[in-house]
């Protein structure tokens, strides 16, 4: 399952919810066996210059290719530019998980 951590400035109005599941969608449309998305807001109420940033780690398979990570790098860039006004600066970071990465359910 993807994780995908969304850390902004408080003054940003969005649907985080929204953004979530179109985040979901996007990753979907690329690798249909992705799962669910992990995804947590985080609203910063001290900070300096408005902005947004998007952390999405995925666990590193052979099809997802540097031409897959460009194209969802691309998509999810876009998507953020929609749920945002116009000015916000913004940044997306597309991280692969390695070998050394375990996740689990706690039963």
């Amino acid at each position: 399952m993807p994780q995908a951590d969304l850390k902004y400035t408080a003054d940003l109005e969005f649907d985080a919810l929204a953004l979530f599941a179109d985040i979901e969608a996007t990753i979907a449309r690329h690798d249909s066996g992705a799962g669910g998305v992990k995804a947590r807001a985080y609203p910063a109420t001290v900070f300096q210059h408005s902005n947004l940033i998007l952390e999405l780690a995925i666990l590193n398979k052979p099809h997802r290719d540097a031409a897959f990570r460009k194209a969802l790098l691309g998509d999810l860039a876009a998507l953020m530019d929609r749920y945002l006004p116009s000015g916000t600066e913004r940044a997306v970071e597309l991280r692969f998980s390695g070998e050394d990465y375990a996740p689990a359910i706690v039963v």
